[in-house]
C-alpha cells in the first residue's frame, strides 16, 4: 500500500500483488489523515480524473522539462492527475542509452515528472536485464505487465496491474500488456529476455476482467500497437480506456471501438495525451482525450531542465567520424551506408540491414558525429556471418518482405528485385551481383547481418552462422574513418515489381 499527498488531497495506490520494492508503511498519523481526507468526499459525487499519457518516448529527454511543468501545473488545479507511460521509454538517444549507467537519465527524469506507472515495452529489454533491474530499483513508480512472467529471471518479478484509488467507491485499475512477434517474444534481442516467459496479451487480458467488477474503472496500458488495441477492445469490452503504444500512432481524435476509447500520443516525445475521465459511483460517466504538442508549450520545470542539460553535456558524442557530402534521406540511403560498412570491414560478399534497425529518417549534410551514428543504430548488435546459397538468401529476403509488408532488407554487394504476388508475398526474387549478373545457385556466399536478424528472422540456412565481436555501429565508425566522405544520394538497391 502506497500513500502520497497531492495538492492537499491524498492519492492512494495499491499493489494487489506484493512487491517489496514499492511497499511503504503508514504511520498512525498518516493513516488518520488519510481516513479524514476520504471522509470529506460524499458518496455519489462525481470525480474528475486527468491522465497524462506518453508512449514510445525512446530516450528523447529534451521535452521532459515541459512535461514536468505541465504535470505540476495541472496538479495545482486538479486533485487527481496521473502521469503514465505505455512503454518503450528507452532506446533512441545515446546520452541515455550509450553510457555506463544505461537508461538512468530517463528514469531520473521520469521520477522528476512524478510518473505513476509504466507499461513494459519491447525496448525496455534493450539494455539487458541487469541494467533494467537497476532502473526498476531507481524508479519511484512501478512497471507493469500481465503477459510476462519474470519471476525466475534476473530482471525480477513484474506485477500485472496497479490499482489507484481516488475516493471511496472510485478506483482505477491499470493493466499492462506487451507485444509479441511471431516467435512469441517481444521485438528485442532474445538474449536479453533469458528466463522471461511470455503469453499472448489478447488472451491473457481476459483473465483480468474481474478488475472491472472489483474496482469499477479498468484501463489498459498497452504496448501492443494500434491494430491489436482494436482487437483488444473487441475481445475485452470491459476496458474503459486503452492507452496504447508500440505502433507510434498519433490518434486524434480518439478512436472508440466496441464502446472502448483508444488513445495514443505518437512517439519520441513530440506529444503528450491528456485524457479526462469523470467517474461516479465507480463508473465512467464521461471521457475526453486531447493531444498536446510539446512545441506549443513554452514553460519548463527548471530543475528538470538543469538535469537535461547535464545529461546532454557529453562531449564524447560530439566527435566527428565522417562527412556527408549530401544529406542521406530515407531507408534506402541510410541502409546502404550501414551495409556497406559491413562488407567493407568484414570482407564479406553481401550484407543485409533490417528496416526496423534504422532508427532515424535522415542524416544531414556535413559532419557526422558519434551521436549521429548511435542515433541511427542504437542497439549495440553484433554481426553474424553466414555461408549461404542464393536460394537461402531469397528465403531471407522474402521473410523480411512478408514481415514488413514491403521491402525490409537493405543490402550491400548486390541488388535485388521482388515481384509481389498481389497478396503481399514474394512471387519471385531476382538477385544480381555488382556486375549485373544473376547470382550463381551453386556458389556459397559470405553474408553478414546483425544478430537480431540472425536469431529472430526465419530463413533457410545450413550454416549456423559465426558471431563476430564487431557491432554494426562500430563497423560504421570504422568505415567512415576509412572513406572519410560519403554520398548516397539516390542510391536504391532493392525494388518491387507489382
Amino acid at each position: 500500500m502506497h500513500a502520497a499527498f497531492q495538492n492537499k488531497s491524498i492519492l492512494f495506490c495499491t499493489f494487489v500483488q506484493t512487491n517489496p520494492m514499492f511497499k511503504r508503511s503508514f504511520t498512525y498519523l498518516t493513516a488518520v489523515l488519510f481516513l479524514i481526507s476520504l471522509a470529506s468526499f460524499s458518496q455519489g459525487k462525481q470525480t474528475e480524473v486527468i491522465i497524462l499519457h506518453t508512449n514510445d518516448m525512446h530516450s528523447k529527454i529534451d521535452n521532459m522539462a515541459k512535461l514536468a511543468y505541465l504535470a505540476d501545473s495541472l496538479r495545482k488545479l486538479h486533485p487527481f492527475v496521473f502521469l503514465v507511460s505505455a512503454g518503450d521509454n528507452f532506446t533512441g538517444n545515446p546520452v541515455v542509452d550509450m553510457i555506463p549507467e544505461k537508461g538512468y537519465p530517463m528514469i531520473d527524469l521520469m521520477n522528476r515528472c512524478k510518473f505513476m506507472v509504466s507499461a513494459m515495452g519491447n525496448h525496455e529489454f534493450d539494455m539487458g536485464q541487469e541494467s533494467l533491474h537497476k532502473r526498476f530499483k531507481q524508479a519511484t513508480f512501478p512497471f507493469i505487465c500481465c503477459n510476462l512472467d519474470a519471476s525466475g529471471a534476473v530482471m525480477g518479478k513484474i506485477n500485472p496491474y496497479l490499482v489507484i484509488g481516488t475516493k471511496p467507491g472510485d478506483s482505477i485499475a491499470f493493466l499492462g500488456l506487451i507485444q509479441l512477434d511471431d516467435n512469441g517474444l517481444p521485438s528485442a534481442h532474445p538474449a536479453n529476455m533469458k528466463d522471461v516467459k511470455f503469453v499472448n496479451g489478447l488472451s491473457k487480458a481476459r483473465e483480468y476482467t474481474f478488475l472491472k467488477k472489483k474496482y469499477g474503472v479498468l484501463i489498459a496500458l498497452s504496448h501492443l500497437g494500434v491494430d491489436d488495441d482494436i482487437r483488444l477492445a473487441d475481445s475485452v469490452p470491459q476496458f474503459d480506456l486503452i492507452i496504447g503504444g508500440h505502433s507510434h500512432t498519433l490518434i486524434s481524435p480518439p478512436k472508440v471501438k466496441n464502446g472502448v476509447m483508444i488513445v495514443q500520443a505518437g512517439s519520441n516525445m513530440k506529444y503528450v495525451g491528456k485524457t479526462t475521465l469523470k467517474i461516479q459511483n465507480g463508473k465512467v460517466t464521461d471521457r475526453q482525450d486531447e493531444v498536446i504538442q510539446f512545441s506549443s508549450l513554452n514553460k519548463e520545470d527548471q530543475d528538470a531542465r538543469n538535469a537535461i542539460d547535464r545529461f546532454n553535456n557529453n562531449q564524447e558524442f560530439s566527435r566527428i567520424v565522417g562527412v556527408a557530402e549530401r544529406p542521406l534521406e530515407g531507408e534506402n540511403e541510410l541502409g546502404c551506408l550501414m551495409t556497406d560498412a559491413l562488407t567493407s570491414q568484414l570482407k564479406v560478399d553481401f550484407a543485409f540491414q533490417n528496416r526496423g534497425g534504422i532508427r532515424v529518417s535522415s542524416l544531414s549534410q556535413g559532419d557526422i558525429t558519434l551521436k549521429d551514428i548511435y542515433k541511427l543504430d542504437p542497439f549495440n548488435n553484433q554481426v553474424v556471418i553466414f555461408s549461404m546459397r542464393s536460394e537461402e538468401i531469397k528465403s531471407l529476403i522474402c521473410y523480411g518482405y512478408l514481415h514488413e509488408k514491403g521491402i525490409d532488407l537493405q543490402v550491400s554487394g548486390m541488388t535485388y528485385r521482388v515481384t509481389d504476388d498481389g497478396r503481399g508475398g514474394c512471387a519471385k526474387v531476382e538477385m544480381f551481383d555488382k556486375s549485373g549478373k544473376p547470382l550463381d545457385p551453386a556458389t556459397e556466399y559470405a553474408v553478414a547481418m546483425n544478430n537480431y536478424m540472425a536469431y529472430t528472422y526465419k530463413f533457410d540456412h545450413q550454416d549456423p552462422g559465426t558471431l563476430t565481436t564487431l557491432t554494426t555501429a562500430d563497423a560504421m565508425i570504422r568505415y567512415l574513418g576509412l572513406v572519410g566522405k560519403i554520398n548516397y544520394s539516390g542510391v536504391i538497391r532493392a525494388t518491387v515489381v507489382k
